[in-house]
Parts: C-alpha cells; sequence; structure tokens
C-alpha cells in the first residue's frame, strides 16, 4: 500500500491532537431512547475546530430508505432538562449568532451516518470556536436534516442532548 501522507502535505501539517479534548460534551438519549449516549469531543486546531462524535444506542432503523442519517446540531442553550412532551425544549434554536438562514447557522453540523446503531465522525469547522460554544448543547435529532425548510432543516424530535463543557 503507498503512503498518501508523504505525497500530501496538508496531512503533515496538522498538529498532534492532546490527549485531552479542549471541550466536550457527554450526550444522553432522552426517556425514549434510554440506551443512546455518546461523546463529543473539540478540539482547537490552527485551522479551525476539530469535532470527534461516537455515538452508540442509536434509534434502530429497520426500512429500506434513502438515508440513515440523522440531524445533529448545536444549540443556543445548554439546558438538558426534560419537559412533558417536549424532550429538550430547553436548549432552544441552533446557534445562529449571524441570523442566517437554515442551513448555514454555525450550530448545523455534518448529519450522523447511523450505522446499526452506532455512529463516529471526525470534521474540521471554522464555524465557532471553542469559547462561542462552551455552555450551549449538543443535539441529536430523530430524522434527517433536508438542509431547506426554516428554521432547522424539518430534523424532528430532539431525542439526545449534551451540554458543551
Amino acid at each position: 500500500m503507498k503512503n498518501i501522507a508523504s505525497k500530501n502535505t496538508f496531512f503533515l501539517d496538522m498538529p498532534t491532537i492532546s490527549a485531552a479534548p479542549d471541550a466536550s460534551a457527554l450526550v444522553k438519549g432522552n426517556s425514549l431512547h434510554p440506551d443512546l449516549i455518546g461523546v463529543v469531543a473539540f478540539y482547537q486546531m490552527p485551522y479551525g475546530v476539530l469535532v470527534n462524535a461516537q455515538f452508540r444506542g442509536l434509534p434502530t432503523i429497520t426500512e429500506k430508505g434513502p438515508s440513515h442519517f440523522l440531524g445533529f446540531h448545536i444549540h443556543e442553550n445548554g439546558n438538558c432538562s426534560e419537559n412533558a412532551g417536549h424532550d429538550f425544549a430547553n436548549t432552544g434554536n441552533h446557534y445562529n449568532p449571524d441570523n442566517f438562514q437554515h442551513p448555514n447557522h454555525r450550530g448545523d453540523l455534518p448529519p450522523l451516518l447511523n450505522c446499526n446503531g452506532y455512529a463516529w465522525q471526525s470534521f474540521l469547522t471554522n464555524s465557532f470556536t471553542i469559547p462561542e460554544i462552551l455552555g450551549r448543547s449538543v443535539i441529536v435529532h430523530a430524522h434527517p436534516d433536508d438542509f431547506m425548510t426554516q428554521p432547522s432543516g424539518d430534523s424532528g424530535a430532539k431525542i439526545a442532548c449534551g451540554i458543551i463543557e
């Protein structure tokens, strides 16, 4: 197998990730998804923020369809309390300090790909800095984000929440 890193200096310029993230969120499912748990780690990099997310216990998808994606966002408020009939309603809307249309909110993240109840993803973004998101929440939604519907992509119920610390 060829070593592609030696031909692409981008990989060589990336600093080593420290063992401890600069911020993280322990994400837990609502009462309908008690086994859903995840960790989202945030690392400040010279190019932006590296986000590493891992989940297990995501809802089982039984029907064959075009997508096994779930909406994944940073929301305004770091309050994961559950209200009867409105799970995680106190998280507010997507983090959107610039008042842009969806999907250009700073809190819009790439959707999670649900693979038999598990998801893992890592990406780099310059949409926010660590200090901007501390105290806010990470939300997993029940449905895919359609990237069109205002204000939140019609991604359905909030099924898991974690506070960024």
